[in-house]
């Protein structure tokens, strides 16, 4: 007897090939962002497991399993929840977990986003592993039309903190190095790979024009931003919301109008305050 054709059989973004049998309705999320999206493309009602940093919307912190943090994967959780599709992205989850859920028979579908094309290239293709394509293909087009148009001339340039102790900052091949040049900022570790380390008298030599500290995922403060303004006087310092810089997916229609408050904030010598993250879920 001729086995009944997968729903969907392909690749993911890492050239893995996922077959999916049915269309899932068990759903696991390893990414924060992607998980937001999952939300905005309607498919919540089938979502069941989601990490602890999967903030948007914030209701499901207490209707979802929790299934640990993003790198720190309760393999053993997700395995109970019987999932028929687990979505990770190569750069947030742990490759030997992620190893571990697929040895076990379980699908998983991973993304590889690092810039705008691969961004809406994952969205394109999580709206078609979930059967919500025409939602995901609507987002798509708002995306690649909101981007399409230059933001203004270029601000300066910058160096953008993810971390602290030890120090790391976006290097040119991350998403938030791509958003850094949509956004009119020049990344002076341009030449760097994902998120190299740096020590303070770096920073000096460096001499960046703007030193941006991100909200997430680690939380900067204002002692942050006194702490280099004492070490660099003439830079100018300022805290940035980190979903507006690094979540792909819904969140990204509100960069054009959050990177014009950025850039607001850097010409008229003001703070910048985070944005309000009400609106994200």
């Amino acid at each position: 007897m001729k086995a009944a054709n997968p729903f969907w059989e392909g690749f993911d973004q890492c050239s893995r090939q996922v077959v999916l049998h049915t269309r899932p309705n068990r759903i696991v999320s390893l990414v924060p962002s992607q998980t937001q999206l999952l939300h905005y493309l309607g498919v919540g009602d089938r979502v069941v497991g989601i990490t602890r940093f999967c903030i948007y919307p914030d209701s499901w912190a207490s209707e979802k399993t929790i299934v640990g943090g993003t790198k720190r994967l309760k393999t053993e959780r997700i395995e109970a929840l019987n999932p028929d599709l687990v979505i990770a992205n190569r750069e947030e989850n742990d490759k030997k977990l992620v190893n571990i859920l697929k040895s076990r028979g379980i699908p998983v579908w991973v993304s590889d986003v690092k810039d705008l094309k691969s961004a809406v290239e994952m969205i394109l293709s999580v709206g078609l592993i979930t059967d919500s394509s025409q939602k995901a293909a609507e987002l798509a087009l708002e995306i690649d039309s909101l981007f399409s148009a230059p933001v203004g001339q270029t601000i300066g340039t910058c160096i953008y903190f993810i971390w602290e102790n030890p120090w790391m900052a976006a290097g040119g091949d991350t998403f938030i190095g791509e958003m850094l040049r949509r956004g009119g900022f020049i990344n002076v570790l341009e030449n760097n790979k994902r998120y190299p380390e740096l020590h303070p008298e770096d920073v000096a030599h460096l001499n960046p024009e703007f030193i941006l500290l991100s909200s997430e995922p680690y939380s900067f403060t204002t002692a942050d931003v006194a702490f280099w303004r004492n070490r660099l006087p003439a830079t100018r310092v300022l805290l940035v919301d980190g979903v507006m810089f690094s979540w792909y997916g819904p969140s990204m229609v509100l960069f054009a109008d959050y990177i014009r408050s950025v850039r607001s904030a850097c010409a008229e010598n003001t703070e910048n305050p985070y944005m309000d993250g009400d609106n994200l879920g």
